[in-house]
């Protein structure tokens, strides 16, 4: 009898500690899912082709904005995003590879104290790079490089409507090195203060200056606006004066199918000496409508302007100013995660700007670029 008691207490310590094992092994089961869950990755790759229209196809001729701006079959660039999300604290280690990618990263690289490069720019693969901490719930510091706050459209083209870029994206900044403090005031509104080293100057600071930036935003169920600033010294000290520029960005669905968007900007840049301050400003308009659930058409209409050659996009006048009028129409199409982006866009410019296939210059260019976008 007294066997088989010590039998059946036996039996359910084991049946006990099996429980329990499993009952631990789930539990870290579940606990390293979770810890597992704050990690992600993704990322994107494209491609194109562009033509033009009465022009020359042999890379020399293209509207003097970013990117797509290579004849034939282009690649654009390889983009993947590593990141953490933390309870509190974060990171985002954002890769490019491509012509893109380079592109983005111009400035990237190690330079002496005159701002000229001194080896190969090993960072150009790096988009963004930033740690966070979220202080409190309303209270959120970055540190490290990331995207620009200012303009309507991203490098990234799974970000943007359109293939191309406009001219207020390609001669505004692209990405910045420093530490931002972001506050959600309520449900709406929201502000950003800033200390940055000089526009894309992501790796270090040459020139012993820094940008201060700013942002004051709000969003709604239906849209947001925003409204930018960044202020300081671009260049080395006594021979560029400081840079001031002012953004707005805003977008609304003003109906179930239809979307538009706003961009403006005016940017100057004082100079040292007896000359005028340089800059440039413009408008963007970006109206879309979604035809249907895998199709959408937009339009992005700009008016660009500089003054004193101020972003030296353009051929300018004997008082050296200049502007541009770009109309690019486009399609967006998705097919599961590829998206194929058909545009036809014109460039129309107060001055001889474009070179046609007899060399001569004109003012008005027009292209065609197909872009292929696959996101994961």
């Amino acid at each position: 009898m007294k066997t088989k008691t010590v039998t059946k207490l036996f039996k359910k310590a084991c049946l006990f500690s099996l429980a329990l094992i499993s009952f631990t092994s789930i539990a870290q089961e579940e606990e390293e899912k979770k810890w597992f869950d704050n990690f992600s990755i993704n990322g994107s790759v494209d491609g194109y082709f562009r033509y033009n229209f009465g022009a020359q196809n042999d890379n020399s001729t293209a509207p003097t904005t970013s990117f797509a701006n290579q004849s034939g079959f282009a690649l654009g660039m390889a983009n993947v995003i590593l990141g953490y999300e933390g309870e509190k604290v974060g990171f985002v280690a954002d890769l490019v590879y491509g012509q893109r990618g380079t592109d983005a990263t111009f400035n990237s690289g190690v330079f002496d104290a005159a701002g000229n490069r001194t080896g190969d720019a090993t960072a150009n693969i790096i988009n963004q790079l930033y740690a966070y901490w979220n202080v409190t719930e309303n209270f959120k510091l970055t540190f490290g490089n990331f995207n620009t706050y200012l303009g309507y459209e991203v490098i990234s083209p799974t970000g943007n409507f359109n293939y191309s870029t406009s001219y207020m994206f390609s001669y505004g900044p692209f990405s910045h090195t420093g530490l931002k403090a972001d506050f959600a005031i309520n449900d709406n509104w929201s502000a950003m203060v800033a200390v940055m080293n000089p526009t894309d100057y992501t790796e270090n600071n040459p020139f012993d200056t820094y940008i201060f930036g700013a942002q004051i935003g709000y969003s709604a169920d239906n849209g947001s606006a925003y409204l930018n600033f960044r202020y300081g010294n671009e260049g080395e000290p006594g021979e560029v004066g400081p840079t001031f520029q002012a953004d707005l960005t805003t977008g609304w669905d003003l109906a179930e199918k239809f979307y538009l968007g706003v961009n403006a900007t005016y940017l100057t840049t004082e100079d040292q000496g007896d000359a005028d301050a340089s800059g440039f400003y413009g408008v963007a308009l970006y109206p879309q409508f979604k035809v249907d659930e895998k199709f959408t058409l937009g339009l992005r209409g700009e008016y660009f302007a500089e003054f004193e050659d101020g972003a030296g996009a353009l051929v300018t006048d004997a008082d050296s100013d200049g502007s541009v009028i770009a109309a690019t129409l486009t399609g967006s199409y998705d097919i599961g995660n590829l998206t194929l982006k058909p545009e036809l866009r014109l460039d129309s410019a107060s001055e001889d700007t474009f070179p046609d296939n007899d060399g001569d210059f004109k003012k008005s260019l027009s292209s065609f670029v197909l872009g292929a976008i696959y996101k994961f």
